[in-house]
């Protein structure tokens, strides 16, 4: 099947995603008499250039939250769970039987998770969402439980709110996305999705220096 271009690239989809986040929040902001003090979390490295145009937008700082597939090295390609570089899971319902099998998948995947944070540690800034408005950001959502784990992990920092914002998105799981937040913001929800990439003009890969370069622009903006 063809691909359906949405998107120019990362930085066309943060843009536009960008305003519709930003008329949200000033509309939150109009009705509550807490006032709003935001941080955007992108899921590296993809993330991170759909994030910087939504920091950028709302004069607020980017950070970054790191989840890994947990897949079987046989098949790499099926994701089965996924875990945060802080160690939380979530499992899809090819979750193994075995606890042994579980434990050994956990930890590979959460090493990778670890390492790619390791590397993007220098260009991160001291944040936290403790009471404040965490917006998760990355550049679309296939399966969604990266993203599902990456909110488990931020609410551990007690945010006064997170909101998930992204592209695009399989309509079918939207509700397991609103479930899990206090906000979803989803640009579209085409059908048959397949995978991120298809709607995308660019979709090279986002190397680690590039996503560094993101963080640190935003960082030196501020």
């Amino acid at each position: 099947m063809s691909s359906i271009h949405i998107f120019r690239d990362r930085t066309d989809a943060g843009t536009k995603l960008a305003e519709v986040i930003f008329s949200h929040f000033c509309h939150e902001n109009s009705t509550t008499d807490q006032q709003l003090n935001p941080i955007v979390y992108a899921l590296p490295r993809g993330g991170l250039p759909v994030g910087v145009p939504v920091a950028r937008r709302l004069g607020c700082p980017l950070s970054v939250v790191v989840a890994k597939k947990i897949t079987l090295p046989s098949n790499p390609e099926l994701a089965l769970g996924a875990v945060t570089a802080d160690g939380c899971v979530v499992w899809s319902k090819q979750k193994p039987q075995s606890l042994e099998v579980q434990d050994t998948l956990i930890e590979k995947a959460q090493q990778k998770a670890l390492s790619q944070l390791e590397k993007l540690t220098i260009g991160k800034p001291e944040v936290s969402s403790l009471g404040r408005l965490a917006i998760l950001v990355d550049d679309g959502i296939a399966t969604g439980m990266t993203m599902i784990a990456a909110v488990k992990s931020i609410q551990l920092q007690k945010p006064n709110a997170v909101w998930i914002c992204v592209p695009v998105a399989p309509p079918e799981l939207l509700p397991d996305l609103r479930e899990c937040c206090d906000r979803l913001i989803v640009l579209d929800t085409p059908r048959p999705f397949l995978s991120v990439s298809r709607f995308y003009t660019q979709f090279t890969q986002v190397e680690t220096e590039v996503a560094l370069a993101c963080l640190q622009q935003q960082t030196e903006w501020l």
